[in-house]
């Protein structure tokens, strides 16, 4: 049998990000290692109420349950996704598994997790992320991610305090990045109303914005196909999407989906969906949450597969208790070493 252990950390960010539904300044992670007793394969649960799992305990209080006396070393990762789908185990909870098995597979095959899987060690440019703040601050934190060596912004909108704060936080960035090679993005998190979502779009267009994330809240999806028909900028969905069976309803009503292994239960998922999306004609994004560099390495290890990527929550860990993928010319690139190249270095 496979043995199984697991540890909490708490993950601080330097930055706290202010989206439209809240503030977030850090939170317990749980890790999770997988041994064969000659390889480790580890996995990572960030926490989340729309997950499935509050709370580091709840993920790993869920996970020793199901695993009652454990794994087969024979397992087969799609089996194990879809038992413990079946079962209703937290997509949080089951990304941490998935990756974990992963890492283990490929170890066991000496390939990183990239090759075994048949991608190229290769990416687009990764969004850093700046969330909803005064102009000055937002301002200032573009100062920070240039020195960083970033090439797209993801910019966070759907203040509380309105469009008009929206399109100040936007203005002061487009200024703090003027003469740089550097695309802007936004993502509202489900802040606007159609009307609002209407009107930032044309502005936003106008200011050289690159795509519009989420720009409906979740269960606001009928309205999307109004929002789309004449759109100036593309629509990507988030919060409106979790796994590849919610896809083809997508489809006509947005140009691309954006995918996160914490929502979608890890990597065994996130392939379907990728397929299930280039079938529909739709564009490709993926995202993160509140991860370490373990789960950013397992993300970046299928980041071939992407138009967008946005995996950048590790770089805004103060300190990021793992390691792995690395941040080149902009780009989050997995480790060429086997598994997905994440792990916490005391393990």
């Amino acid at each position: 049998m496979l043995e199984t252990s697991f540890s909490v950390l708490h993950l601080k960010k330097r930055f706290p990000l202010a989206i439209s539904r809240g503030v977030d300044t850090g939170a317990d992670n749980l890790f999770l290692r997988v041994s064969d007793g000659r390889h480790t394969g580890f996995g990572e649960m960030a926490p989340g109420k729309s997950e499935g799992a509050a709370t580091a305990a709840d993920g790993e209080a869920a996970l020793r349950a199901w695993l009652g006396d454990g794994l087969d070393k024979d397992h087969a990762i799609a089996d194990i996704w879809q038992r413990a789908h079946a079962d209703g185990l937290a997509s949080c909870v089951l990304a941490a598994l998935d990756m974990a098995l992963w890492d283990l597979r490929a170890k066991q095959a000496g390939m990183p997790l990239y090759r075994m899987l048949g991608l190229a060690r290769r990416a687009v440019v990764t969004s850093l992320t700046i969330g909803i703040n005064p102009p000055e601050v937002a301002r200032e934190r573009a100062g920070l991610l240039l020195a960083r060596g970033a090439r797209a912004l993801k910019i966070k909108l759907g203040a509380p305090d309105g469009i008009e704060a929206d399109k100040a936080m936007f203005a002061a960035v487009r200024a703090a990045v003027a003469g740089h090679d550097v695309a802007l993005r936004v993502d509202a998190n489900g802040g606007w109303s159609l009307n609002n979502a209407k009107h930032m779009l044309g502005w936003l267009a106008g200011q050289g914005a690159e795509y519009v994330e989420q720009p409906l809240a979740q269960g606001q999806e009928e309205a999307l196909p109004e929002l789309f028909r004449g759109r100036p900028l593309p629509i990507f969905v988030d919060e409106s999407l979790r796994y590849a069976a919610d896809v083809p309803a997508l489809a006509g009503r947005v140009d691309g989906v954006n995918l996160k292994l914490m929502k979608c239960g890890g990597i065994t998922e996130a392939l379907r969906i990728v397929a299930v999306a280039r079938a529909c004609g739709l564009r490709t994004m993926i995202g993160c949450m509140g991860e370490s560099a373990i789960a950013i390495s397992a993300g970046a290890s299928i980041g071939a597969l992407f138009d967008y990527i946005d995996l950048d929550s590790h770089l805004n860990l103060d300190p990021d208790p793992a390691e792995g993928a690395i941040l080149a010319d902009g780009i989050v690139l997995p480790t060429d070493r086997p598994g997905h190249g994440g792990a916490l270095p005391d393990a």
